[in-house]
């Protein structure tokens, strides 16, 4: 139930504030065209029913063909990764799908790991997030970050150099349009007067936002101002018992909350020999997780996971290891 106040909405139940939850991501690229994408439909029905709290989907707009600026840690990708398609691989744009989603499951969390914010204008991507809010029930959650491909900001006409700036001033402009019944922003990249820009979202204070990547000052200052969560990036993801408390050590000395700072920590399924889940082994690791501080236990689904005999049995086995 949400209450209406001043043009912002409030909600009785602070939707933000979690036990562990459990989330994947979902199939939305292929290496050459799948010819139908039922089976992300199908996946994402089956994940509500059985319990999921949150799936997440990627974000690429454009490909150029310097995709060796993956394994670049230096402009934002991962030492040793692999740009996971050629550049004709067949990606589907997260907001568009999101909505699709939105209205074929009812309770689970719907998100982005990671929209490149900065390539959509702020004043358009605070509107279409705000109505997907509103449609989904308050289901949205916004993973952001910079991304490593220069091409994709050269074919939107945009600086790749700047893609930090370029990614805070969308966030503003967002949590501006989304809070304030008449907003106003005076940037030195960006200035508008009056502005009236309804529905708001439906979640209090906004659509939530995670902030992707590594324990950096750009970072740091990123999610202290905006962030609801972190989606830790490289090394940090790889050692959260470390990471988790250096970030937040570092969040609250740039004036940010971490009480309620929710962290993305990922886990592999373990596979016996014959490719079937040991759930026990699986999800033994989850009570050090969530002692190092991750609130979302992140793990990778393969289409044969995708039964729903099979995925009511995961989400038991991990509820009943965050227990």
């Amino acid at each position: 139930m949400t209450r209406q106040t001043a043009g912002v909405p409030e909600q009785t139940t602070d939707q933000r504030t979690h036990s562990p939850q459990l989330s994947t991501s979902l199939p939305t690229f292929a290496r050459e065209d799948p010819g139908t994408w039922d089976h992300l439909l199908d996946a994402a029905r089956a994940l509500d029913a059985a319990g999921f709290d949150r799936v997440v989907m990627s974000d690429h707009v454009a490909f150029g063909e310097d995709l060796d600026a993956y394994a670049r840690p230096e402009l934002g990708g991962q030492a040793g990764g692999r740009q996971p398609t050629g550049p004709d691989g067949h990606w589907l744009e997260p907001i568009t799908t999101l909505a699709v989603l939105a209205g074929i499951t009812t309770r689970v969390r719907l998100g982005t790991n990671i929209l490149l914010a900065a390539l959509r204008r702020p004043v358009v991507l605070a509107k279409s997030a705000a109505t997907l809010d509103v449609l989904s029930g308050g289901r949205l959650d916004l993973g952001v970050g910079v991304g490593w491909q220069k091409a994709e900001y050269d074919a939107a006409g945009l600086d790749f150099h700047r893609r930090g700036r370029l990614l805070d001033l969308s966030l503003e402009a967002c949590r501006t349009l989304w809070r304030e019944p008449v907003a106003t922003l005076d940037t030195p990249d960006l200035a508008f007067g009056p502005t009236h820009m309804m529905p708001k979202p439906r979640q209090a204070g906004g659509v939530p936002i995670w902030v992707s990547g590594t324990i950096n000052p750009s970072v740091v200052r990123r999610l202290a101002r905006f962030g609801s969560g972190w989606i830790p990036w490289g090394a940090d993801a790889a050692d959260p018992a470390t990471a988790v408390p250096r970030m937040k050590q570092a969040v609250a000395a740039a004036g940010g909350n971490v009480d309620a700072l929710q962290v993305v920590g990922s886990l592999r399924l373990v596979r016996r020999d014959d490719r079937s889940v040991d759930l026990g082994a699986s999800f033994a690791p989850v009570p050090a997780l969530v002692r190092a501080g991750v609130t979302d236990v992140r793990i990778g689904l393969t289409p044969a996971d995708m039964s729903p005999e099979h995925l009511e049995a995961v989400v038991d086995a991990f509820r009943n290891a965050a227990a």
